[in-house]
């Protein structure tokens, strides 16, 4: 096994992988544009994977930006029950890397024939998800040959969130996308091996945020799966203190994502009630972050920035366990479900 993986050389791609993105200025505008036309009733997101942690990010810029519901699809509802549903007018987005899972493809087609604005932000272009969709958003990141998806997700979630920024005019938050690139260099430049290090003696580890970082800790857990192969939960803040909360001992570490938004407080309380157990909590943001962090700028894509240290924080404790990060057992790049 190679001292440098192809996961730890994509991971360092993440910054001119978002530039790529951005630089599809064209196909971003024409996209927002449709959907500020089309003024949608409601939406709904369709992706596997880290593609689908993708979509939950862009489900709360979608709920807090636009004012409309959201939910997630589900493609057996096509594909195994074949029952579409009824989407006329509503905005349909799929997220793929690879576009080309067969259930993907079909429930798209479903949401354009129901008459729904179909949206495609798929890195590979030539594809059959992006061939069925009525928009397509090419995530330019560049060619991932690392099973695990890294900065093919990092470009997904920014382009959710460069893609409402426009839609709902928000400045703020189109300076902020503009600015990410480099974010992401110097998050990239941050040493979170502490995290890495509990990862690699573990029982198993839960990951934890709020709004818009709860995707990003969702694909956290999921990466501690697939490579480090530990159990490894997602959970919103607000129900890790509860009762998942009975799960947590000291070989089962926490790393919450915090950014500075009214999500905060949620995520603080959590910390402090597992520091005052005596838990393994480690935190990465705001002003009492106990993890290296570049400070904290806007709350939509701060949890974006964190992915790239904690990716290298992860590919570093799968090779500590003797593992190939690169090639994670029983899973495949193109995933074909149907």
């Amino acid at each position: 096994m190679s001292a440098t993986s192809q996961m730890a050389r994509e991971i360092a791609e993440i910054p001119n992988a978002a530039r790529r993105l951005l630089a599809q200025e064209d196909a971003l505008s024409a996209a927002a544009s449709a959907i500020r036309a089309a003024d949608p009733p409601f939406a709904v997101i369709c992706g596997r994977g880290s593609s689908g942690h993708a979509g939950v990010h862009l489900r709360y810029l979608i709920e807090t930006h636009l004012g409309i519901a959201v939910s997630a699809a589900a493609p057996s509802v096509v594909t195994s029950y074949r029952r579409p549903s009824a989407l006329a007018g509503a905005l349909f987005v799929v997220i793929s890397q690879s576009g080309g899972s067969p259930d993907l493809v079909a429930a798209t087609r479903a949401a354009e024939a129901a008459g729904a604005l179909t949206l495609a932000l798929v890195n590979e272009t030539a594809s059959p998800v992006a061939a069925a969709a009525g928009l397509v958003v090419p995530l330019a990141a560049g060619p991932e040959l690392s099973v695990a998806a890294t900065k093919s997700v990092v470009v997904s979630m920014l382009a959710g969130a460069r893609l409402i920024a426009e839609a709902a005019d928000d400045r703020d938050l189109l300076a902020a996308c503009a600015a990410a690139p480099d974010r992401f260099a110097a998050a990239l430049g941050l040493d979170w091996s502490a995290w890495g290090a509990q990862l690699a003696t573990a029982r198993a580890a839960f990951v934890a945020a709020r709004g818009y970082g709860f995707g990003p800790a969702r694909e956290l857990a999921l990466k501690i799966s697939e490579t480090v192969r530990l159990p490894a939960l997602g959970y919103s803040a607000a129900e890790l203190r509860h009762g998942p909360r009975a799960a947590i001992a000291a070989d089962t570490p926490v790393l919450a994502l915090r950014q500075d938004d009214a999500t905060a407080a949620t995520v603080d309380g959590l910390a402090a009630d597992l520091a005052a157990e005596g838990e393994p909590i480690l935190v990465a943001g705001g002003p009492r972050s106990t993890l290296p962090w570049i400070g904290d700028a806007h709350p939509v894509l701060d949890p974006v920035a964190m992915l790239g240290p904690a990716y290298a924080a992860i590919e570093a404790a799968t090779r500590a366990k003797g593992f190939d990060p690169d090639r994670p057992p029983f899973l495949q790049k193109v995933t074909k479900t149907l």
